[in-house]
């Protein structure tokens, strides 16, 4: 089949690999000029003069991400090459936190909780008669509970130093507001499976780590990859659909939720009820702040403690990921504020921490990074009507608003492009 693809960001090329690698023929359209959408590549002014290419947004990565890491095979890169695998480690600047060891699971998260450093023995328990529960229920909550309601009976060490960090990391929503139930399945599929937790640092910027490699993969198998190419209309037609007057069999919409919204409400089909899920997600904004002039840290990665006048939640060095000595990226998840204000904010906790001689080189705040992935959320499903489906992050589906989530949405588009189209 002619399959039409809209939207080049990591749901949409898994999903044009997975339609090319199933036999059919792939048109690719991006509205941007880089492919990746919201994890792509960003050329950064170094103090020498010079560039580096860094990210439009720093990533952490995680052994689950069995898909992506799939894909990132197929498409000709090696992800032992492209990626530092490391054991979960939570560590802050003074030496406190939470490292796994090398273990098998779920003995590496047991021996991981024993060993944390700056925890008490009540914090310990705490946490392991909790995780004890929640696997007994099978990892389940009710469709109401939040992160916070959900670990009550932990110590607020344990949820200022392990819960909140990854609450954020994963679903990028504070544990107040944040899913219970995701959270649940995001622990599942990490800390209790083989080498799920361990943590995948990109060695390259995330526009290498995958889309441009995607892109090339398409393209000498016969796609077409058009970018700088905003799609204005998708119109239904016998057996078939139009993308701006091109006939294609299916078409996939792999773009924003509000530009895929935008697309569905302006072609005539009946789909108001996905429409209005769709315009209705609420956002959390991820910023990244890159500073120079930093010393090599103990670890390619670090945790932060945060708080009202410190957002970052982590800072990587990323003179130990391939990049220029000196150069870390202090990462805001769901922060608020403006970009400047952030980075003063940024630059003050670091000065606290005793990185007096950083200065930022370049913020980077993406408004609409991920949806609130907050209780009871009813999200688009991605059906919405004959040949018609969508892809990406936001669509209904287990995970929250993660790259492994926006492959796996990708995947499962293409597995039901057979369905017939009357």
């Amino acid at each position: 089949m002619r399959v039409a693809v809209v939207g080049a960001g990591w749901a949409g090329l898994a999903a044009a690999v997975g339609a090319a690698a199933a036999g059919h023929q792939v048109s690719v359209f991006e509205a941007g000029r880089r492919l990746g959408g919201r994890a792509r590549g960003l050329p950064l002014r170094v103090p020498d003069g010079g560039f580096a290419c860094v990210d439009n947004g720093q990533h952490i990565m995680v052994g689950a991400y069995r898909e992506t890491l799939r894909l990132m095979h197929l498409v000709g890169v090696d992800p032992g090459q492209a990626l530092l695998r490391l054991p979960l480690t939570l560590r802050f600047p003074d030496g406190g936190g939470l490292a796994l060891p090398a273990w098998r699971a779920p003995f590496d998260a047991a021996a991981g909780l024993l060993r944390a450093r700056g925890w008490r023995a009540g914090d310990k328990f705490a946490l392991l008669q909790s995780a004890w529960r929640w696997r007994a229920a099978g990892f389940d909550c009710a469709p109401q509970a939040t992160v916070a309601s959900l670990c009550a009976r932990l110590t607020p060490t344990v949820m200022a130093e392990l819960i909140e960090p990854l609450c954020v990391s994963a679903l990028n929503t504070p544990a107040a507001r944040a899913s219970g139930q995701v959270f649940l399945r995001v622990l599942r599929d990490t800390l209790f499976e083989p080498g799920g937790s361990n943590l995948l640092l990109p060695r390259v910027d995330l526009g290498s780590l995958f889309p441009e490699a995607a892109g090339r993969w398409l393209q000498a198998r016969g796609g077409h990859v058009a970018i700088g190419r905003r799609v204005q209309s998708i119109t239904p037609q016998a057996r078939g659909w139009t993308v701006d007057g091109q006939r294609f069999d299916r078409v996939l919409l792999a773009c924003p939720a509000v530009e895929a919204a935008r697309l569905v409400a302006a072609s005539g089909v009946a789909a108001a009820d996905w429409v209005a899920l769709a315009q209705g997600l609420a956002y959390e904004a991820i910023a990244t702040v890159y500073a120079t002039g930093g010393q090599r840290l103990p670890l390619p990665l670090l945790a932060l403690r945060s708080g009202p006048q410190a957002p970052a939640h982590f800072v990587f060095d990323r003179s130990q990921l391939g990049g220029p000595p000196g150069l870390l990226a202090f990462v805001a998840s769901a922060c608020e504020g403006g970009r400047q204000a952030i980075e003063q904010q940024v630059m003050a906790q670091a000065r606290r921490l005793g990185w007096t001689s950083l200065h930022a080189v370049q913020t980077v705040v993406e408004k609409r990074a991920t949806f609130a992935c907050v209780p009871g959320l009813r999200r688009p499903a991605a059906a919405i009507a004959p040949g018609l489906v969508a892809c990406g992050d936001y669509v209904a589906g287990p995970y929250p608003a993660t790259l492994e989530g926006a492959v796996r949405s990708g995947l499962q588009a293409v597995a039901g492009l057979a369905e017939p189209v009357s």
